[in-house]
C-alpha cells in the first residue's frame, strides 16, 4: 500500500523529497520496533526524557524559537516513533474513567498511523499547506506535530472552525495524549475565566479560530494581568486553513460597545431610498454587491442642501446613509443575505449558510436593514479592538496548515502568505462517480427536471441529498416537493437546531434531504452496508458556486474513503454566479438551431465549450474575491503595525511592578516639547523664572523652582534644546514630590499603571475609529489620480505619531493631577477589589477622578500654551 502511495505521488513533489521522506519513515518504523515491550509507564518516562532537553528555557524572557526548533529536529524521529508505538499499545481500559472530563459507556481505541500519515506530517513539518482528502485521518495526523512541539514546555494549539469539532477531536485523541503523559483541554465560548486559564496552561489546546482571536483581543483590553488567559503563541496546527484564511478573511474580529447616536434617522433614509428610481437616481452593481447614487442625483441633492460639494460638507455621512439604505433595499435580500428571527435581522454566512447571531453588518448597514424590515433599530457600535485572522496567526512562532481543498487557491496562499500547496494522494483510490454538469435553458425548467429526477431516483430506494445555495431556494424546492406530496427533510439556517437528526437520517431508504451549504463542511454522513449495495448516496447540486474550491468541498462531503457515491451539478443562466458576473449572455447559444430540438425541461447535450466557460467564470470570480481579500489585508497591515506597538507597550505596563523609568522618559519628553514650543514662540525671550512658572502651570503642580538650576549656565545657554533638557531633567528629579503623597510605594506604582492603561485604552479606541473613517475618506483620492493605499499609509503614519504623543501627554497630565491623600486612597487597588465595593462603584470612583483631572487640566491651560 505504501509503495502504491509513493508511485501515485503528485507530479510537483520532487523525487529527491519523496526519497527523503521514505527514508525518514523507515527510520521511524525501525525506532518504533525498538520500543517493543515498553509499558505505558515507560512511555511516560520517555516523554519526561524528551522534556528534559528543554529545561534550560527561561520563559520569563522571549522564546528562543530557533534553538527550540533545533532540538525538536534532533528528537523528531524518536518522538514520532513513540506516538506511533503508543497508538498501537493503548486501549480504553488502561485508564481510569475519572481522569476524563466527559463520560462514555463504551470506547474502543483502534487507531494506528499509516505510513502515508507519517509522510503527511513530515511534509507538514516544512510549514507548507498540504491538501489531504477528507476521511484520510487528519485528526490522528495532527497528534504528531502537537506532541512534538508540546515537549518544549510551550502550550500548542489545534485550531479548527467550530466548537463541535474542537470538542469532538480533543475527546477522541484524549486517550493518546493521556498515555503520552500530556494534558489536553478545550476552549469554548462562555467558558469561565478560571477554566480558560487552566486550559491555556495545559500542554495541548483545541479551540476555534474565533475564540482564540477574541481571547487575544480581550487579553489586550484587560486592566489586570490576572484577567489575561492566553499564554505565549508558540505553535499551532490550523485545520481547514482555507476556511479560516479565505472564507473568514473578509470578516475581521471586532470587540465593540454601543454608541449613543440616535436611530430614527435610519427610517428617514429608508423612506428616501424607496422614492428613488433605479438607473435614473442610482445604479445597482450586483458584481460588487453595491448600490451607488448617480452623479445627476448627487447634484440635485447638493442644490437642495445649498452645498457646493457634498463630499466635503457636513452632509458627507448622509450620502453614505442613503447608499446604505439603497443597498439594503436592492442587493441585500431576505432569506439569502439575512433572515428574520424573533423580529431581529440575523446575518446568514455567505459560505456556510449558517446564522451568525453574534455578528452585525458594520458601517451602519445593519441599521439600514432593520429600518427596511421595520423592526427595532439598534445603535451603531464603537470598535474597542479588532484584528483579522491573517494578522492574528502571524503572531505564532510556528504554524502548520491542513485542509483538503486548497489547490485552487494556490496563487493566493503563495502571494499573501508565502505558502506552497502540495496535493497528497489518498491512501486508497476513490470510486465516487462524478457525472458531467447538466445545462438547462432556464432555472424554472431546471427545477422541473429536478422534480422529475427525484421521483425516478426515489423509486430505487436510494437516499438523495440535494444542495441549494440559499435558504430561499431550499424552501422553494421544498414547496415543489410538498405540492407533489413527496416526503423530505429540509436543513437550513431556520431549522439548524435539528441538524444532527436530519443528517443522521440522510442515509435511510427513500430519504430525501434538501440542505443549504451549512452542512457542506464537517458533516459526517456514514453509509450502511445496504446503502453501499444500492450504490450509495446520490448527491445533486442545484447550481455552481462562486469558487471551484467550494464545489470540491461539497463533492468531498460525498466521499468516505472507498464508499460509493454519485454526484452531479445542475446549471442554468439564472443561477447567481451567472447573473452576478454577466455571463448569462453566454447561454444565448441555447437558443441557437443546434439546441432547438431539445425540450425545455431536458438538459442540453454535453458541450465541452460550455463546461469550459463555466470553469472560466469560476476562475474570474475567485480572482475577484482574491483581489478583495488582498485589498482588505493591505489596509489591515497598516493598523496591524500600530496594534503591535500599542499592545506591546500596554502589556509591558500591565506586567510591570515599577513604571518609574517609563514615566520619567514620558515626563522628560513632554516637558522638553513644551519648553521648546514656548521658547520658539517667544523667540528665546523667556527668563528662567517665567519658564519655571509656566512648566509648573503646564504640569498643574509646583514641581520645580529656580534653585534646581545653575542660573549662570541657564542664562548663558543659547540652544533651546539644551534648556529644554535642563528643565525636563529637573522635573524628573523632583518626581519624589509626587511619590511623597503615597503611604506605600505599591500604591504609587499602581497609580502609574492605572494611568497608563486607562490612557492607552481611551486613545486607542479613538484611533481605530479614526482609522476606519480615514479609510472611507481616502477612497475618493483616485479621482485626483492618487493611490488610496499610499494616501492611507501617509496619513495613518501622522495619526499614529499624534497618538503616541497624546498618550504621553495625557499620562503626564494625569500623573501630576493627583493632589490629596484621600484621592490616593480611592485609587488604592485593595479598595477597588474589596467585597463591599462593586464593579460599578469602582467605575464611578475612576470617573470622578477623571473629572477632577479634567478640571485640573483646564486650569493648567491658563495662560494658553501651544503644543507641538
Amino acid at each position: 500500500m505504501f509503495e502504491w502511495f509513493l508511485n501515485s505521488l503528485f507530479w510537483d513533489i520532487s523525487t529527491k523529497r519523496v526519497n527523503e521522506y521514505k527514508g525518514i519513515v523507515e527510520q521511524i518504523r525501525e525506532k518504533q520496533n525498538s520500543y517493543s515491550g515498553m509499558s505505558l509507564d515507560d512511555v511516560k518516562m520517555k516523554t519526561a526524557e524528551f522534556k528534559s532537553r528543554f529545561e534550560w528555557l527561561d520563559y520569563k524572557n522571549e522564546i528562543d524559537a530557533e534553538k527550540i526548533s533545533e532540538i525538536l529536529e534532533e528528537i523528531k524521529i524518536d518522538a514520532f516513533a513513540l506516538v506511533a508505538y503508543t497508538a498501537s499499545l493503548i486501549n480504553w481500559e488502561t485508564f481510569d474513567i475519572e481522569y476524563a472530563w466527559w463520560k462514555k459507556d463504551k470506547y474502543t481505541w483502534n487507531m494506528q498511523h499509516y505510513d502515508v500519515q507519517l509522510i503527511w506530517w513530515l511534509v507538514l513539518h516544512n510549514w507548507d499547506i498540504w491538501e489531504m482528502k477528507t476521511w484520510e485521518g487528519k485528526t490522528l495526523v495532527a497528534t504528531l506535530p502537537l506532541y512534538l512541539n508540546a515537549l518544549s514546555w510551550n502550550t500548542v494549539h489545534l485550531v479548527t472552525a467550530n466548537d463541535y469539532l474542537a470538542d469532538r477531536d480533543a475527546k477522541e485523541m484524549w486517550v493518546l495524549y493521556r498515555a503520552l503523559w500530556l494534558t489536553v483541554w478545550v476552549i469554548w465560548h462562555s467558558q469561565s475565566l478560571e477554566d480558560k486559564k487552566k486550559a491555556y496552561n495545559s500542554d495541548i489546546v483545541y479551540a476555534t479560530n474565533n475564540e482564540l482571536g477574541f481571547d487575544y483581543l480581550r487579553d489586550n483590553m484587560a486592566r489586570n494581568k490576572d484577567f489575561q488567559v492566553q499564554t505565549e503563541l508558540f505553535f499551532a496546527v490550523v485545520d481547514e486553513v482555507d476556511s479560516i484564511l479565505i472564507d473568514e478573511a473578509r470578516t475581521p474580529l471586532v470587540v465593540s460597545a454601543p454608541d449613543n447616536e440616535p436611530t430614527t434617522k435610519y427610517l428617514k433614509f429608508a423612506k428616501l431610498a424607496m422614492s428613488l428610481v433605479n438607473e435614473e437616481d442610482y445604479k445597482v452593481e450586483e458584481k460588487w454587491k453595491n448600490a451607488v447614487l448617480t452623479e445627476a442625483w448627487i447634484k440635485k441633492l447638493e442644490w437642495m442642501l445649498w452645498v457646493e460639494n457634498i463630499y466635503t460638507s457636513a452632509h458627507y455621512n448622509d450620502v453614505h446613509h442613503i447608499e446604505n439604505a439603497l443597498k439594503a433595499m436592492t442587493v441585500y435580500k431576505k432569506d439569502i443575505d439575512y433572515i428574520m428571527n424573533n423580529w431581529e435581522v440575523m446575518i446568514v454566512d455567505e459560505t456556510t449558510w449558517r446564522v451568525l447571531p453574534w455578528r452585525r453588518f458594520s458601517d451602519w448597514l445593519h441599521q439600514a436593514l432593520e429600518a427596511k424590515e421595520w423592526v427595532e433599530i439598534k445603535q451603531e457600535s464603537i470598535t474597542l479592538a479588532s484584528t483579522t485572522f491573517q494578522n492574528y496567526f502571524r503572531l505564532y512562532h510556528k504554524l502548520s496548515w491542513m485542509t483538503w481543498t486548497a489547490k485552487t487557491e494556490e496563487e493566493e496562499f503563495m502571494k499573501i502568505y508565502g505558502l506552497d500547496v502540495i496535493v497528497i494522494p489518498t491512501n486508497k483510490p476513490t470510486i465516487r462517480e462524478d457525472k458531467s454538469d447538466l445545462l438547462f435553458k432556464s432555472e424554472a425548467w431546471k427545477y422541473k427536471y429536478l422534480l422529475r429526477l427525484i421521483k425516478d431516483l426515489n423509486e430505487s430506494w436510494r437516499p438523495i441529498l440535494i444542495w441549494t445555495i440559499s435558504v430561499a431556494k431550499s424552501e422553494y424546492l421544498s414547496k415543489m416537493l410538498k405540492n407533489e406530496k413527496i416526503e423530505h427533510n429540509v436543513l437550513n439556517a431556520k431549522n439548524h437546531a435539528f441538524e444532527a437528526e436530519i443528517v443522521a437520517n440522510a442515509w435511510q431508504k427513500w430519504a430525501i434531504t434538501i440542505a443549504t451549504n451549512m452542512a457542506w463542511r464537517w458533516t459526517d454522513i456514514k453509509l450502511w452496508e445496504w446503502v453501499k449495495e444500492l450504490w450509495g448516496l446520490i448527491i445533486i447540486w442545484t447550481e455552481k458556486h462562486d469558487s471551484r474550491r467550494i464545489d470540491n468541498q461539497l463533492r468531498g462531503r460525498s466521499w468516505r474513503q472507498w464508499d460509493p457515491w454519485m454526484t452531479q451539478f445542475l446549471v442554468s443562466p439564472q443561477d447567481d454566479i451567472m447573473s452576478k458576473f454577466w455571463w448569462d449572455k453566454l447561454f444565448a447559444i441555447f437558443n441557437s438551431p443546434a439546441f432547438a430540438s431539445i425540450p425545455d425541461d431536458e438538459p442540453l447535450q454535453e458541450s465541452k465549450l460550455l463546461t469550459s466557460r463555466l470553469n472560466s467564470i469560476q476562475k474570474q470570480v475567485e480572482g475577484h474575491y482574491f483581489d478583495h481579500r488582498k485589498y482588505l489585508l493591505e489596509y489591515d497591515d497598516v493598523i496591524n503595525v500600530h496594534r503591535q506597538i500599542i499592545y506591546n507597550r500596554r502589556n509591558k505596563a500591565l506586567h510591570s511592578d515599577n513604571l518609574e523609568q517609563e514615566f520619567t522618559e514620558m515626563i522628560e519628553s513632554q516637558v522638553s516639547k513644551f519648553v521648546i514650543s514656548d521658547l520658539t514662540q517667544h523667540k528665546f525671550d523667556e527668563s528662567p523664572f517665567i519658564i519655571v512658572k509656566k512648566v509648573n502651570e503646564f504640569l498643574g503642580f509646583s514641581v520645580i523652582d529656580v534653585s534646581d538650576f545653575d542660573l549662570e549656565k541657564f542664562r548663558n545657554t543659547s540652544e533651546i534644546s539644551l534648556i529644554a533638557k535642563m528643565v525636563s531633567e529637573a522635573v524628573s528629579k523632583n518626581m519624589h514630590k509626587i511619590k511623597e503623597k503615597f503611604d506605600k510605594d505599591e500604591h504609587y506604582f499602581d497609580i502609574q499603571k492605572r494611568i497608563i492603561l486607562q490612557t492607552i485604552d481611551e486613545l486607542w479606541v479613538t484611533h481605530i475609529n479614526k482609522m476606519s473613517s480615514l479609510r472611507s475618506e481616502v477612497s475618493f483620492v483616485w479621482y485626483a489620480q492618487k493611490n488610496p493605499l499610499i494616501e492611507y499609509k501617509n496619513k495613518a503614519y501622522q495619526m499614529f505619531e499624534w497618538l503616541i504623543d497624546e498618550i504621553e501627554f495625557k499620562s503626564v497630565k494625569a500623573f501630576f493631577s493627583i493632589r490629596r491623600k484621600d484621592e490616593v486612597e480611592e485609587f488604592n487597588p485593595s479598595n477597588v477589589k474589596s467585597e463591599d465595593v462593586s464593579e460599578k462603584e469602582a467605575e464611578e470612583i475612576l470617573k470622578e477622578l477623571e473629572n477632577q483631572r479634567s478640571k485640573l487640566e483646564e486650569e493648567s491651560k491658563k495662560p494658553k500654551v501651544h503644543r507641538v
